[in-house]
């Protein structure tokens, strides 16, 4: 089974591993959930918030030949709003080589998220992108949509990169 390259998804170590690229408003927080299993989620404000995180594939326990097999790479995200507020998601994926130079990208249009919506996955799996992967940049975050001080935008937890063993 693959495991979760990326660390700490949850927020569960404060913002560790974590590369604030932007922290509009009033900057980003974690917030402890109620309704289900996941323990803590990211918040967003009402300015851009992201972070990314930057994967170094020969340190994470592959190897050069099996990545340039071109092994599918699978992204999943989990975002939501609240029930009071709307917000923009958005997630760039960057597969990078020895150079950290784009050799594919999952970019999706901004997401505008109205208030009340679910946690909602978006999932993406690359594959046949060719030789010479050896990073993964992971960019996620967002903002609300009625410039509310606090933390009313976009909320994200349970982000995961996984690539399968090599056989």
């Amino acid at each position: 089974m693959a495991k979760n390259l990326l660390k700490n998804p949850y927020g569960d170590h404060d913002f560790s591993n974590w590369e604030l690229t932007k922290n509009g408003g009033d900057k980003w927080e974690i917030h402890k959930m109620t309704e289900n299993a996941v323990a803590s989620y990211f918040c967003t404000s009402f300015q851009p918030c992201l972070k990314k995180q930057v994967i170094i594939l020969l340190q994470s326990g592959y190897d050069a030949a099996y990545l340039d097999s071109a092994p599918e790479v699978t992204v999943k995200d989990w975002y939501r709003t609240r029930d009071d507020c709307g917000g923009v998601y958005r997630l760039t994926v960057s597969l990078l080589n020895e150079n950290r130079e784009v050799i594919a990208t999952f970019k999706p249009a901004d997401v505008t998220v109205p208030q009340g919506t679910p946690w909602t996955q978006v999932t993406h799996t690359f594959k046949g992108y060719g030789p010479g992967l050896r990073f993964i940049s992971f960019e996620h975050g967002g903002q609300d949509n009625k410039n509310w001080k606090g933390w009313f935008g976009v909320r994200v937890t349970g982000s995961s990169v996984t690539i399968p063993p090599k056989p």
